[in-house]
């Protein structure tokens, strides 16, 4: 079975981000978010083994399974080669899928985050091939992969791997150029290979919906009704060969707004591109820390840091200058003892970075600008 592009929504809501209350997910609001999403005819939904520690498979149950019928929506979650240990964890953990979603088959099934460092854990458990059969199953009706490595890899991986039906790509306009991410490659490289992009990261997690004052303001120059993060949609979804842009919606306010960009989508102009340029290009020469929040360090950091939120508040710094909020805000993160300085250098958080950030140093930095005041 093909897949049909033509039925395929423009906007996906990622499951990443989910709201919460407590540092447990908010069910109630999801489930208004889930239905203001369907009520504007949009139904791809995104998740994953590890995001929330499985309680983003769950809320699919929740807010989905539960209360719409199966035929209404499509459900996409990811196999992680980093909890892969032997070849029957393949299907314990899809087992484990199938039982936190309840969703009985998955429309989309991607092997999460290819890199150089973990391809070689899913072609020794078979992973490829494991998928096929379950397509077969009818357990999968379209496989693919996300994937955040160079565009010779990619390359290697569509060319070795015809049977992948989509790939999923970190693109943005941030990211476009970037040397480590190579958005604008990797997008050559799927179009050379006519393969349908899946788009993660539009929005860099947050990074891209808010400036200075002074880059906003180019902006609503041209567009004084539209939010800074529907500049980062538009510029996704101008794009050709774009099948489902994924946003990690994580409350009611950003739903609307990309609901708005999307239902009412309109591409970029000419002026609109141009200026997007020059915005970009001062957004750059600061140098903030590029975390996109995903979290994948945390779950695993014997220290219990926060490390993307010590970012944010680092970044805060580096872009505006020294402010008390910053430090009001790390405070306060921080006040379980859990500091940038109780690093203890393992390494764990930098080996499951998709975008490759040399953590610890980044840790040691903020931990001479937070924890010796």
């Amino acid at each position: 079975m093909s897949i049909d592009l033509a039925k395929m929504p423009k906007l996906g809501f990622g499951l990443m981000r989910l709201p919460s209350i407590e540092e447990e997910v908010d069910i109630e609001q999801v489930n208004r978010m889930v239905d203001a999403y369907l009520e504007k005819g949009f139904n791809y939904f995104d998740t994953a083994y590890v995001y929330g520690g499985g309680k983003s498979e769950c809320s699919v149950k929740e807010a989905l399974v539960k209360r719409h019928p199966r035929e209404s929506f499509m459900v996409a979650t990811k196999l992680p080669a980093w909890e892969l240990k032997t070849e029957a964890d393949v299907e314990r953990i899809f087992n484990t899928q199938l039982e936190r979603t309840g969703a009985g088959y998955f429309d989309f099934y991607l092997l999460h985050s290819i890199e150089e460092g973990n391809i070689g854990r899913y072609d020794e458990f078979n992973c490829w091939q494991w998928a096929m059969k379950k397509k077969e199953e009818g357990l999968i009706k379209h496989f693919g992969f996300s994937f955040h490595d160079s565009p010779e890899l990619l390359d290697k991986v569509l060319t070795e791997h015809p049977e992948v039906e989509f790939v999923q790509l970190q693109i943005n306009y941030a990211d476009w150029t970037n040397k480590i991410v190579q958005s604008g490659k990797n997008y050559e490289v799927a179009r050379k290979h006519n393969v349908p992009i899946i788009v993660m990261e539009p929005v860099k997690g947050g990074m891209l919906a808010a400036f200075q004052p002074e880059l906003e303001s180019m902006l609503k120059n041209l567009r004084p009704d539209s939010s800074i993060a529907s500049w980062a949609l538009r510029f996704v979804a101008s794009q050709e060969g774009i099948m489902t842009i994924l946003s990690g919606m994580s409350s009611m306010e950003q739903m609307e707004d990309n609901l708005k960009t999307m239902s009412e989508f309109e591409p970029l102009s000419k002026e609109e591109s141009d200026c997007l340029e020059v915005v970009t290009e001062k957004l750059l020469s600061a140098p903030t820390i590029q975390c996109t929040a995903c979290r994948y360090c945390v779950d695993g950091c014997p220290q219990g840091i926060k490390i993307p939120d010590i970012f944010r508040a680092f970044n805060t710094i580096k872009t505006y200058g020294e402010d008390m909020r910053p430090h009001f805000f790390y405070g306060g993160l921080t006040s379980d003892g859990h500091t940038a300085s109780t690093c203890i250098q393992c390494g764990q958080c930098e080996s499951v970075c998709p975008q490759h950030l040399e953590i610890i140093n980044y840790l040691s930095e903020a931990s001479e600008v937070f924890d010796k005041r």
